[in-house]
């Protein structure tokens, strides 16, 4: 009896999960401060920077820019769930919108690929900031305004979020795609089709902020799949 000539092989997914201590872990920073906090009623690590930080698009055009902390870990794909709350400060300035977010793939010269949420803008009334919610972006090169300037709405998007409260990200990276899935929803409410570096990149895993946010992020876990 002749075997088939129809081979199936099946590409096996190894999962590493990995529980990071947010709170205890040696976090490498860049222009903020931290600290250890409590925030409704969950254990928490404080991400703020100082006020002369501040971006004024009197003198310049607001950016995303490199205000994080982040562990320098080898992460190239799998899974990063973690709950986060962007609170805006006392002296943040108005165009603030208690930027919050996740840095991925961190490279040592702090070239990294992040998804973040302007909470603020979910729950006006004007439909087109409600429409910039969500966004993708990749330092130093492609910032916000780059990418708004060149593909219109292509990585930013809406989702029902608010500040003050903990959200849950949760963004799944495999090569050059990247999905976020925000509280637990079945389907993603970004999507990602070619990350700015390429599929090659890996790094550490980061909380971002920008001007006029207090961050709070807490329930860090990492899935690795190689």
């Amino acid at each position: 009896m002749g075997t088939s000539a129809n081979i199936v092989q099946a590409k096996v997914k190894i999962e590493n999960v990995q529980e990071v201590d947010i709170l205890h872990e040696d976090w490498k920073k860049s222009g903020v401060s931290t600290k250890i906090t409590e925030y409704k009623h969950k254990k928490a690590l404080q991400v703020k920077m100082p006020s002369e930080s501040y971006q004024y698009p009197k003198k310049e055009e607001l950016s995303s820019r490199n205000f994080f902390v982040w562990l320098p870990l080898d992460f190239h794909n799998g899974t990063i769930d973690v709950d986060v709350a962007g609170v805006l400060a006392t002296d943040a300035p108005v165009y603030a919108r208690a930027f919050v977010g996740v840095a991925f793939r961190v490279e040592s010269n702090q070239k990294f690929e992040a998804i973040y949420l302007r909470p603020v803008n979910s729950i006006v009334e004007d439909q087109v900031r409600r429409n910039h919610s969500v966004q993708y972006f990749s330092y130093p090169e492609y910032d916000f305004s780059r990418l708004r300037k060149e593909t219109p709405e292509k990585y930013e998007s809406y989702v029902d979020i608010a500040p003050d409260q903990w959200i849950h990200m949760k963004i799944e990276v495999d090569q050059d795609n990247a999905r976020l899935y925000v509280n637990g929803a079945k389907q993603p409410t970004l999507m990602v089709n070619a990350l700015k570096t390429g599929s090659d990149q890996r790094g550490g895993i980061g909380f971002w902020i920008e001007s006029g946010t207090i961050g709070y992020f807490s329930d860090l876990k990492i899935t690795h799949n190689n």
